[in-house]
């Protein structure tokens, strides 16, 4: 099965890192509001999900949520999230790190959203 969110191996490393200092953890991907589109990174519980935010799958264990109406334009893609050198956006947990999140993507198959839009 396809999956519409994975990591890369510094991504799960940041995210281990982070969780061994504040616990159990949550990303929402970010539409570009003032930190720009970034995925954030929250303690759990920090950042109240609504009604119209989609669960994308989980990375390093941690969940992964999206607005609705950004998933429309990103759900022809897989979102990759990566780790990369320097601060992140000031809200997330990885703000004070040395490290950052970025999400990269790639477009799916034909096959590969036929499968994922089974699960919409």
């Amino acid at each position: 099965m396809v999956e519409r969110v994975i990591a890369t191996d510094e991504a799960l490393a940041l995210i281990h890192h982070i969780k061994s200092i504040h616990g159990p953890i949550m990303f929402y991907q970010s539409g570009g509001c003032c930190d720009g589109s970034a995925p954030m990174c929250y303690s759990k519980g920090d950042f109240k999900l609504g009604s119209a935010d989609e669960y994308l799958g989980s990375i390093g264990g941690v969940p992964f949520y999206m607005h609705r109406s950004q998933y429309d334009y990103w759900k022809h893609t897989q979102l990759i999230i990566d780790a990369v050198e320097g601060r992140g956006a000031t809200f997330s947990l990885d703000s004070v790190e040395e490290k950052h999140f970025i999400t990269n993507s790639r477009v799916f198959t034909d096959q590969e959203y036929e499968e994922i839009k089974k699960l919409l």
